[in-house]
């Protein structure tokens, strides 16, 4: 598939995304995107998609996804909503050169860090939350001034359409350009040089994403995936654990990449957490959890098999039932799991739930240290240091202490990762950031030279001196 542009369709053997990539540097190189009305009028055009789409994007994610019209609420439109608004907000501020300090050599210039736009972005987007992580690093983005390629997921059908048909029709086309394809017209587009890459998903593909970057000394922000571990302490009240880990294990499926991929715990709190953690899914999705509104469905058949194969390690303590007609899976919670058998080596991305016993922190904390680092990081207890003992001794991405996936609704909290799940940040004004060139400026006069002799050679003692003492950090000063 090609580039989703007005106009007849490339010939046979062309390379389909050329003259759109062509056409967007062009407009980059006319200037057009680093004027703050323009970004203003983007950013305003993506309001007005999210409000006069409302209903069609509900439709398709409920298609695609079959996304409760809450969670689309909570998980898609009102945090890409957000964001919006607080660029909207923020961008003047943004934009202004930031001045910085000076020593005593530099007293007479204008020292600032300038935010400029780096050209031309490419956002690959994944199928799990096909608006938000499609739309959130187009905001930052159109903020900072770039013209996009937008490449959504293939693989949500529904949204991919929406965004490719109507999207468009909200932006200038001339600067904004949504393609489309699989894995070989990803490779493909890949081939190109651009200025900037976010791409969301696997490490596996991540890898193959930094690869093709590299060629072209291109910098990447890589948000990917991993398995995020959940240490739930001896001391806690089973019941509000089990009510919070089930909410955020389960909502969109478990397809999620800052859900909790296994628990750790003692064998004694396991015990305590298997009925809450029965009565909390009772709670949430009924008797017969298939006909709940609130429950979501594996994204494709594909993923489907994969996650009934892993339903086969361990010992099914909760859930473990599957249709494939409505590619459905129940809430499930897994246990006796060995760290050799699959629903432990691979990032399970479906709601299963694995409980892992450990006999002590020590060895909870010597469990996460020894796996890659994770996106996220969660631990539960009623004792604030063994929380922060957690978040003290180990490494990830973002971290909640006796909560969920609540820190994604900050935007003043960077989401991102570190290791082997990612690299760069972006949210509210890290994702400015993160698609700007913070450009080190100085400024000098054109005269006064008699004050710059003293550091030219030939050098006296005295010279040196006061050089030495002119550069020192203590003289440096903002003002």
């Amino acid at each position: 598939m090609s580039a989703k542009d007005p106009g007849s369709e490339p010939s046979l053997g062309m390379d389909p995304f050329e003259d759109t990539l062509r056409r967007l540097r062009e407009a980059f190189g006319s200037g057009l995107t680093r004027l703050a009305e323009f970004r203003v009028a983007q950013l305003e055009g993506l309001s007005r998609f999210l409000r006069e789409n409302r209903q069609l994007l509900l439709d398709t994610l409920a298609q695609d996804l079959h996304k409760s019209a809450f969670e689309a609420d909570m998980a898609e439109f009102i945090l890409c909503q957000n964001e919006v608004d607080l660029a909207l907000r923020s961008l003047h501020t943004w934009m202004k050169d930031e001045p910085v300090a000076t020593n005593l050599l530099t007293k007479l210039d204008s020292a600032f860090i300038r935010k400029e736009p780096f050209g031309l972005v490419l956002i690959i987007a994944p199928w799990n939350y096909p608006l938000n992580l499609t739309l959130v690093p187009l905001v930052g983005a159109i903020a900072a001034g770039n013209c996009v390629i937008l490449k959504p997921s293939e693989v949500s059908k529904g949204t991919e359409k929406v965004l490719a048909e109507v999207l468009p029709q909200y932006l200038d086309q001339s600067c904004f350009a949504v393609v489309l394809g699989g894995p070989e017209e990803t490779k493909q587009l890949l081939e190109h040089r651009f200025d900037h890459i976010l791409f969301t998903g696997s490490p596996c593909v991540g890898k193959i994403v930094m690869a093709a970057a590299a060629k072209h000394l291109t910098p990447v922000t890589l948000e990917l995936g991993g398995k995020n571990p959940c240490y739930v302490d001896d001391d806690c009240d089973p019941q509000t654990v089990a009510n919070r880990v089930a909410w955020f294990r389960y909502f969109n499926a478990g397809q999620t990449c800052v859900a909790p991929d296994y628990v750790l715990c003692s064998p004694e709190t396991r015990e305590r957490l298997l009925p809450a953690l029965q009565n909390a899914i009772a709670r949430f999705y009924g008797d017969d959890p298939q006909r709940s509104p609130n429950l979501g469905r594996i994204i494709s058949q594909k993923h489907f098999e994969r996650l009934q194969g892993l339903l086969g390690c361990g010992r099914v303590a909760i859930g473990g039932q599957s249709d494939e007609s409505e590619r459905y899976i129940a809430p499930t919670v897994l246990v006796d799991v060995q760290e050799t058998e699959p629903v432990m080596q691979e990032e399970i991305f479906g709601p299963i739930l694995p409980l892992v016993s450990v006999r002590s922190l020590d060895e909870a904390i010597d469990f996460i240290n020894r796996r890659e680092k994770p996106l996220a990081l969660y631990a539960f207890s009623n004792s604030t240091q063994v929380v922060q003992r957690v978040l003290a001794q180990t490494s990830s991405g973002g971290f909640c202490g006796n909560d969920g996936f609540m820190h994604m609704t900050l935007a003043s909290l960077p989401f991102g990762g570190v290791g082997n799940s990612g690299m760069g940040r972006y949210h509210g004004k890290f994702s400015f950031d993160t698609f700007s060139n913070h450009r080190a400026c100085l400024l000098s006069p054109s005269g006064l030279e008699i004050l710059n002799e003293i550091r030219y050679p030939p050098y006296s003692n005295w010279s040196q001196q006061l050089i030495r003492w002119a550069l020192d950090s203590q003289s440096c000063t903002l003002l």
